[in-house]
């Protein structure tokens, strides 16, 4: 039958058992017999010539084709379509499919199987020249690009039966070392319990110091009250509202009195355990605090009043008018009195001083009087509140330990009555027997003495507990994040959880001049005004009988700045808003500081208490920290921020300021050398400007890498466990592990010899496990693999024991119990962890 009577829609399928054929790409048709050879395809093998002739399926099975790498890349894409079994290609109507090996014959390598599709009549020509020149070149190519595929396949399978041995083997050496850590668990734990007695020991000591303080007081009988007792200070408040006449020089005098029970009654509010500190005495406290400073500033002003009396006796002979000057630690005056009325007199400076005012021309021909009374500290802005815990699982746990010591206390004095009861009736039994009743009262004196020294012990053990618990809780709550940001604010009001104030409150006041002491027959006459000293409204609420616009402009203000306060950034000028309650920044233009001088200038539109603020926060977060030993009890930590480098000294229950480096210079600050107490140095540090203690508003202004409270209170307690012996630093692998773990530096540090290049450990703790890690501060990429030849402990204390030496050791555990306590509240408000 002649090829063109073929039926076009029959298919026939051809392997490598029976007659193969295949085609080409139909665009690059195959070189036709004696015709020039392609130079990418290389002549083929004679002895598969040889074979084509005779068998081209027998030359294909025995003979594979070799090509050159030219041959290779010209069925690159066909060989790669064959090894995911899709068509390979098209040559006129012939399409060609690869497969593995043929589907009937056993997996005995992966033999090539092509089957062959006719889509339509071919010639018999083309076929037969497919058939012996295209298909075993094509099928030995195929061939060899699988024994590649096949040498690969068994290299992979081999990498990665080894990678899986290894995570095998890894994974149960983990396992081990799991199993090891939680058999000795229960032993570490009760360890690291009794060395964390010192924080309860520690409390217990300050109470007692507390105690000891309130005798010396009260044996004192210096006529000053005891400021946590409330009749004591209502008396106290009483009696100085009666006192009159006073000067500003007696006032000042009184008030270093006044503001020594207001920082009492503060600290007794942020050194109380906040579990001991019921509502009705915050109450109490605060209100007392309120009055005093009310009552103060009440005494200023009948203390100026008394002194404007006097303007016309102290006058300048110069200019005419009064100017005045008091200085003191905690307030400095400032008062001048228009008593010529000179309307070129506008510009009032005074003496020894930058500070001044340049006032309009309606105040220079007015009977009035400027007083600027500079406060060091802040008595405007409201009262802090104070911290109180979620007394949810504290507080519980408290209750539960109390009526634990009941119940104990009752049972023991139970057992101690039935041993008495039981003794008497043997005494009453062998009342003839004189001898052996002797010896056994004898007995039950010994038992009773022991019963009681037991119970008293086991009294103490739970005292002990309640106070631990009641420390933690306290603890806890220093590192607790408020999940409430504070109220929504008005524009240009200042919020007071971002800034702070610093540097005191400026009292600006523009006054009416009272009535003048007049000499009359060698007395002194006065009037004095029922309504007392009036404020000066300017501008006034009426101005309608004023023709010019501009008759009340702004008044410019000359301030210094506080010595002991350092702005890192030029300082923003706020102002009081007596209606609102609080600080204002708008009626304030024209700002200018210059530091060197320190002096801020500024235009104010009307007068009254204004302040300088800096953000809170702008030492956060930090760039980096240490924590080193330096003695016996004695510890250096260092904080560094963008700003300045803060160190801190820290010994038995003091910490002092060692030094200030700003830019890279050496800062001279009053608080050098100054050893206070915790709470009192955190406070005057503030104050001052260096701000390095976070509250719990202040994640909501600052982007730290936050971590979880009681990981965090777990860490600081066992760091400051160890601080007598190790040193700790700052990681930056802290940043890339999550909130459940913290990373940091630590290396045993006996002398104070500072090595160049210290042997640092990288620790990584969560709480309830301490491990090593294996990669290094300069690894490239963070890894939580565990350091070869090591373990991992369920305390800071017992991983750091494995690579220490016992001299470091001993020094631990002989620490004292208030330098660690010290320690941990220094770490605690800093939050080094959490904000660095």
């Amino acid at each position: 039958m002649p090829v063109s009577s073929r039926n076009p829609h029959r298919k026939t399928q051809h392997t490598l058992g029976n007659k193969p054929s295949t085609s080409g790409d139909a665009q690059n048709p195959l070189p036709t017999p004696g015709g020039p050879r392609p130079e990418h395809i290389s002549p083929p093998d004679p002895r598969i010539r040889e074979m084509e002739q005779n068998s081209p399926a027998a030359a294909l099975t025995h003979f594979p084709a070799r090509r050159s790498r030219k041959s290779l890349d010209h069925f690159d894409s066909s060989v790669r379509l064959l090894r995911s079994g899709v068509a390979l290609g098209e040559v006129g109507n012939l399409s060609v499919k690869g497969a593995g090996r043929r589907p009937e014959e056993p997996p005995r390598g992966r033999a090539l199987f092509l089957e062959l599709k006719w889509a339509g009549p071919v010639v018999r020509a083309t076929r037969e020249r497919l058939s012996t020149q295209f298909l075993p070149r094509l099928c030995g190519l195929l061939q060899w690009s699988l024994t590649l595929n096949e040498e690969a396949r068994l290299k992979y399978e081999k990498e990665e039966m080894k990678r899986l041995e290894i995570q095998r083997i890894e994974k149960e050496k983990w396992h081990q070392l799991e199993a090891k850590d939680l058999e000795r668990r229960n032993e570490e734990l009760e360890e690291l319990y009794l060395l964390e007695r010192c924080f309860p020991e520690a409390e217990k000591l300050k109470h007692e110091t507390k105690l000891l303080s309130q005798w010396k007081h009260y044996i004192q009988c210096d006529g000053s009250p005891d400021p946590s007792v409330a009749q004591e200070m209502n008396t106290f408040i009483s009696l100085w509202k009666e006192k009159t006449n006073e000067t500003f020089e007696e006032v000042i005098e009184k008030s270093k009195v006044v503001l020594n029970l207001i920082e009492k009654l503060k600290f007794i509010l942020l050194e109380t355990p906040p579990c001991d500190l019921q509502d009705k005495n915050i109450i109490q406290y605060q209100e007392s605090i309120l009055q005093l400073q009310d009552l103060l500033h009440l005494k200023f002003g009948v203390a100026t009043e008394i002194l404007l009396r006097q303007a016309s006796t102290l006058a300048d002979l110069d200019s005419g008018n009064m100017e005045k000057v008091i200085k003191d630690e905690n307030v400095t005056l400032y008062v001048w009195a228009n008593l010529k009325k000179n309307p070129r007199h506008r510009s009032v400076r005074f003496s020894e001083t930058q500070i001044g005012f340049e006032i309009p021309r309606i105040l220079a021909t007015s009977d009035i009087a400027i007083r600027l009374l500079h406060t060091h500290y802040d008595h405007v802005s409201a009262l802090h509140p104070v911290s109180t815990p979620s007394k949810e699982h504290t507080s519980a746990v408290t209750e539960l330990v109390k009526d634990d010591v009941k119940n104990v206390e009752k049972a023991i004095s139970k057992e101690v009555e039935e041993e008495s009861k039981q003794q008497e009736r043997g005494s009453h039994l062998i009342q003839e027997e004189e001898i052996k009743v002797e010896e056994e009262q004898g007995d039950i004196e010994v038992k009773m003495s022991s019963a009681e020294e037991e119970s008293e012990a086991i009294k103490c053990e739970r005292e002990m507990k309640v106070l631990s618990e009641t420390v933690s809780a306290a603890q806890l709550l220093l590192v607790e994040n408020s999940s409430e940001k504070p109220d929504f604010f008005e524009d240009n009001v200042v919020d007071l959880c971002q800034f702070t104030t610093l540097g005191g409150v400026y009292h600006l006041d523009i006054l009416e001049l009272p009535p003048q002491c007049k000499p009359v027959k060698g007395w002194m006459i006065v009037e004095i005004l029922k309504e007392g000293l009036q404020k000066y409204t300017y501008p006034p609420e009426t101005t309608e009988e004023f023709e010019t616009e501009n008759a009340f402009p702004p008044i410019e203000v000359t301030l210094e700045v506080h010595e002991n306060v350092i702005f890192f950034e030029d300082p923003v000028v706020v102002r009081w808003d007596a209606e609102g309650k609080h600080w204002r920044t708008d009626g304030i233009s024209n700002v200018s500081y210059k530091p060197k001088e320190r002096l801020v200038t500024f235009s104010l539109d009307t007068f009254g208490p204004v302040t300088l603020i800096q953000d809170a926060h702008i030492n956060m977060p930090y760039q980096s920290w240490e924590l080193r030993p330096l003695d016996v009890n004695k510890v250096l930590l260092t904080v560094t921020t963008v700003f300045t480098e803060i160190q801190i000294q820290i010994k038995e229950n003091l910490c002092m300021l060692s030094s200030i480096k700003l830019k890279d210079k050496k800062h001279i600050s009053i608080l050098e050398g100054t050893w206070m107490t915790p709470i009192p140095f955190i406070i005057a540090l503030k104050e001052a400007g260096l701000n390095i203690f976070p509250t719990r508003h202040s994640h909501f202004y600052v982007i730290i890498n936050n971590k979880v409270p009681l990981v965090e209170v777990k860490a600081y307690r066992q760091m400051a466990l160890l601080s007598s012996a190790f040193a700790f630093g700052w990681s930056k692998w802290n940043l890339l592990c999550n909130s459940t773990k913290v990373v940091f530096k630590v290396r045993e540090h006996l002398t104070e010899e500072c090595t160049e290049n210290p042997n640092w450990a990288l620790l990584m703790f969560s709480g309830d496990r301490a491990q090593r890690l294996k990669i290094k501060e300069e690894s490239e990429a963070f890894s939580e693999a565990l350091k070869e030849e090591t373990e991992f402990h369920s305390t800071l204390y017992h991983m750091v024991k494995d690579f220490s030496s016992e001299e470091a050791m001993e020094k631990v555990r002989s620490s004292n119990c208030q330098f660690v306590n010290s320690v941990c509240h220094m770490l605690l408000s800093t939050r080094l962890l959490s904000y660095s």
